[in-house]
């Protein structure tokens, strides 16, 4: 009998950078940008704190035929289940723990926020994460 499929590791896309490649993610960013010619949504979350910047480079080619203009449309907020693809340096190339980084994700599922406190989801997303660590 089958396990079924991998569960996603919810997570803000500024540590996506610590994720491995092939890692099943959940991650909620902000749309900077959308290239239909090659089916890629750049998504943003800066934390207020960060020194860096990490952007993540969604390819959403499986998920064509559900994505709406709401989920495309500069300064919207989507969610995204997905795996790690691959990781770029914005400066030189190599793969740092932090940084500018530009994170690539192959997307299977993507939807719309809606209206959302971003503080609260920081705040519940990183509870989440310290629990898992203790």
């Amino acid at each position: 009998m089958s396990a079924g499929p991998q569960p996603s590791q919810l997570c803000l896309l500024s540590t996506l950078p610590l994720q491995q490649v092939g890692d099943k993610v959940r991650f909620l960013g902000c749309v900077t940008s959308y290239s239909p010619a090659s089916g890629v949504l750049t998504l943003e979350h800066r934390l207020q704190n960060d020194t860096y910047s990490v952007a993540a480079l969604v390819d959403v080619n499986l998920v064509l035929e559900s994505l709406g203009p709401d989920q495309t449309r500069f300064g919207e907020w989507v969610n995204v289940i997905g795996y790690i693809t691959g990781f770029t340096s914005i400066t030189d190339g190599k793969r740092s723990a932090r940084g500018n980084q530009h994170v690539h994700a192959q997307s299977i599922l993507l939807w719309s926020a809606g209206p959302l406190d971003i503080q609260k989801y920081e705040a519940s997303v990183m509870a989440l994460d310290q629990g898992s660590r203790s």
